[in-house]
């Protein structure tokens, strides 16, 4: 078992013991995610931490979109708890890049890009393809992409 994954089952063995509700319910809700995923498929197999971690920001960005849905739908009581349950989730994902952090990986990717003849709105599917794996897991897609196109357009 990877080592993600039985941190989570741990964590929620001891919130059972501990009788809280929101983080025994946001762990099971997580690792059924979890064993869904890697039941999918053409034969079962075990996933890798970096594969549940995939899955952890899946379900914690549901939590967000859901908080917001039901902020938007004026229902304050169950837009908390979805916010709650995306924070529980949050200890479980690595330390988010700030915005400067997140600019000066963009715009050394636009250098790049630029470098390889790539300039404009034209260039984004290639710096796109040179930043993502440098913020994989530490900054959600479309912040980064807000960036790309941000510096892009100078």
């Amino acid at each position: 078992m990877t080592t993600l994954k039985s941190q989570l089952q741990d964590d929620l063995t001891a919130s059972i013991r501990a009788r809280d509700e929101l983080r025994s319910s946001t762990l099971r809700l997580t690792l059924t995610a979890i064993t869904k995923e890697e039941v999918s498929g053409e034969s079962a197999r075990e996933l890798s931490d970096d594969e549940v971690l995939k899955v952890i920001t899946r379900e914690a960005k549901k939590r967000r979109e859901a908080a917001e849905a039901f902020a938007q739908g004026g229902r304050a009581e169950s837009a908390e708890r979805e916010k709650a349950e995306g924070e529980i989730l949050a200890e479980y994902l690595p330390q988010q890049l700030s915005d400067l952090e997140l600019e000066s990986l963009v715009a050394a990717a636009v250098a790049e890009a630029a470098g390889h003849g790539a300039e404009g709105q034209r260039a984004m599917g290639a710096v796109m393809k040179i930043v993502n794996p440098q913020v994989a897991g530490r900054a959600e897609g479309g912040r980064v992409a807000a960036m790309v196109k941000k510096l892009l357009a100078g």
